[in-house]
C-alpha cells in the first residue's frame, strides 16, 4: 500500500458506500452492530437492579468480556474458512439460546458463578458481524482509496455506535422491566447478523481453499502481532479512563457527569476521525502506529492536571481526536501484515487485544483510584500508552507488507527469525 493510496477523500467515501453489492450487507451491518456497547452495559444494570451488587454485575461484565475475546477470534478464523453466512447464522442461534438462559438466570437471582459463565457464553457466540463487514470490503473494493475510506467508515460508525449504545441503555432501564435494554439490543443484533448472513453479497462469499499448517493462524506474521500489540496498548488506555473519569465526577460531587465526559471524547473521536482520513499523519503505517498510540498516552496523562470537571472536559475532547485514528490505522494495517485469507481472524485479534487491553486497564485503574485518587490513574494510563509505544516502535520494521502469494504458512516461516 502506498503512502497515496491510504488516505481517502469524501468522494472515496461515496465511492465505497455506493459500490454495487454493498447497500443490503451496510445496512444490516449497521443493525447488527448499533447495540454492541449498549448489551453489556444493559446487562451490569439488569443484574445491578436484580442482585443490589455493583460487585457481581461487574463479573458478569467481565465474563462478557472475556468471551468477545475468544469468541472474536475463533468466529473470524471460521469466517476466513468457510465465509460468512454459516458461522454468523449459528452463532446467531447460539446467541439467543445463551441470552435466553442468562436472563432466566437473572430472574431466578442464580449463583453468581453460573451468571458469570453465561454471560461469556453471550461473549463467545455474539454473532462478529464488524469483523465479516470489515473483510468484506476487501471483496468489494480494490486496494486503494476507496477501500481506506471503507475502512475509515467501519471505524467511525462504531464509535457512535459507542455514543449511542450507553445512552439507550442507560434509558431502558428504567423501564418498567429492567432487563428491556438487553433484550432490545439482542434482538437488533440477532436480525442484523441474520439479515447480513443472508444477503446475496454476503452468501456469494464462499469458502476459502483449506491450507495446512496454520495453527498460528493470522498471528504467524511478525507484523500482525506489532498490530495486536499497539491495539492492546490502545485498549489498555481506554479502560483505565473508563473507571478515572466517572471517579473524577464522583469525587466533585457530580457522579451522574461521568457518562457524559466519556461521551465528550467519542464526539470529538468521530469529529476527527473523517479529517485524519483525508489526510493521515505520518505517512509510513510503520510509524503511525507508535505515534498514534503515544500521543494518546500524552493526551490522556494530561487529564492528571485539570482541577475541574470543565477542564476536564476540554482534555477529553484533546484526547479523543486519537481515538478513531488509531482504530482505522489498526483496520489498515491489516492489509498490510495479515497473511493471505485471514481478514477477518486478523480483525478479530485486533479486537481481542483491545478487549484484554480494556479488562487490564479498568481492573488496574479502579485499584489506583481507590487507593491514590484518580489523578494518579490518569498518569498510570499515560505511562501504559508511552511504553506500550515504545514497545510498537522497536518492532516497527516488521509493519511491512507480505508477498502477495504469501499463505500463513509462510509467514510462520518468517516467524521463527524474530
Amino acid at each position: 500500500m502506498s503512502h497515496s493510496e491510504d488516505r481517502a477523500s469524501l468522494s472515496d467515501y461515496r465511492t465505497a458506500l455506493t459500490t454495487p453489492g454493498s447497500r443490503g450487507p451496510v445496512v444490516a451491518s449497521l443493525l447488527a452492530r448499533l447495540p454492541i456497547a449498549m448489551i453489556g452495559i444493559s446487562a451490569l444494570l439488569y443484574v445491578q437492579r436484580e442482585t443490589g451488587s455493583f460487585a457481581v454485575a461487574g463479573l458478569v461484565s467481565a465474563g462478557s468480556l472475556v468471551g468477545v475475546s475468544l469468541g472474536s477470534v475463533i468466529q473470524g478464523r471460521l469466517i476466513d474458512r468457510f465465509g460468512p453466512t454459516r458461522p454468523l447464522l449459528i452463532t446467531a442461534a447460539l446467541f439467543t439460546v445463551a441470552m435466553a438462559a442468562l436472563v432466566l438466570a437473572i430472574e431466578a437471582h442464580a449463583p453468581t458463578v453460573p451468571l458469570v459463565l453465561l454471560a461469556g457464553g453471550i461473549g463467545i457466540t455474539e454473532p462478529m458481524v464488524g469483523s465479516a463487514s470489515r473483510a468484506l470490503w476487501t471483496r468489494l473494493l480494490p486496494a486503494g482509496s476507496p477501500r481506506n475510506a471503507a475502512f475509515s467508515y467501519e471505524a467511525i460508525s462504531m464509535e457512535v455506535f459507542f455514543i449511542l449504545g450507553p445512552g439507550l441503555a442507560g434509558l431502558l432501564v428504567a423501564a418498567p422491566w429492567a432487563g428491556t435494554g438487553m433484550i432490545a439490543g439482542a434482538a437488533c443484533m440477532i436480525t442484523g447478523a441474520v439479515l447480513f448472513a443472508l444477503s446475496p453479497t454476503v452468501r456469494a462469499w464462499g469458502s476459502a481453499e483449506h491450507r495446512g499448517g496454520r495453527l498460528l493462524g493470522a498471528l504467524a506474521s511478525p507484523g500482525m502481532r506489532t498490530v495486536a500489540l499497539a491495539a492492546l496498548g490502545f485498549g489498555m488506555v481506554i479502560g483505565f479512563v473508563e473507571v478515572a473519569v466517572p471517579a473524577s465526577a464522583t469525587e466533585a460531587g457530580f457522579p451522574t457527569v461521568g457518562g457524559l465526559l466519556l461521551s465528550a471524547w467519542s464526539v470529538s473521536s468521530v469529529a476527527f476521525g473523517v479529517a485524519y482520513s483525508l489526510r493521515p499523519w505520518p505517512r509510513p503505517m510503520r510509524l503511525r502506529l507508535p505515534f498514534l498510540l503515544g500521543g494518546f498516552g500524552a493526551f490522556v496523562a494530561l487529564l492528571a492536571v485539570p482541577s475541574s470537571l470543565w477542564g476536564l472536559a476540554l482534555g477529553m475532547l484533546l484526547a479523543g481526536a486519537a481515538i478513531t485514528p488509531q482504530s482505522t490505522t489498526h483496520s489498515a494495517a491489516i492489509e498490510l501484515v495479515a497473511p493471505r485469507g485471514t481478514a477477518a481472524e486478523a480483525f478479530g485479534w485486533v479486537l481481542t487485544a483491545v478487549t484484554l487491553g480494556l479488562a487490564f486497564g479498568q481492573s488496574v485503574s479502579g485499584y489506583l483510584v481507590e487507593h491514590s485518587g484518580p489523578s494518579t490513574a490518569f498518569l498510570a494510563a499515560g505511562a501504559a500508552g508511552l511504553l506500550v509505544a515504545a514497545l510498537v516502535w522497536l518492532r516497527h520494521r516488521t509493519v511491512r507488507a507480505l508477498p502477495e502469494d504469501a499463505p500463513a504458512a509462510h509467514a510462520g516461516l518468517a516467524a521463527t527469525a524474530l
